[in-house]
């Protein structure tokens, strides 16, 4: 079953790192993304530019699109990137998801799959 990891974390944290810090902190990141694509529970996932590049396309209930720079909620916390499981259920993806060696919030949702 596939799972979509969203990574959120508090960028001004990621910003106060100093460089030795964020090195130790990408290094760990960086091994957990091989220990998990090796053992196929993550198949796909990439880091996201800062929500400061973000930009909005908001589709009105009469279909018209509107655009706006930012992202579309404002908060403290941000997604900075994501990744999808391949894993046998929930449990199996709460687990991995509980690995994530950064200071971050996780939310895991399973992937649509029709037809």
């Amino acid at each position: 079953m596939k799972y979509m990891m969203l990574i959120a974390g508090d960028e001004a944290y990621w910003d106060g790192l100093s460089e030795r810090e964020e090195r130790a902190l990408y290094g760990r990141i960086e091994a957990w993304w091989g220990e998990q694509a090796a053992a196929g529970r993550v198949i796909e996932g990439h880091e996201l530019e800062p929500a400061s590049t973000a930009t909005t396309v908001h589709i009105a209930r009469d279909g018209q699109a509107s655009v706006t720079d930012g992202p579309f909620i404002e908060g403290k916390e941000v997604v900075g990137g994501y990744g999808i499981l391949e894993v046998a259920d929930l449990d199996e993806a709460l687990a991995v998801a509980s690995t994530w060696p950064a200071p971050d919030t996780i939310e895991i949702r399973p992937v649509v799959r029709r037809g």
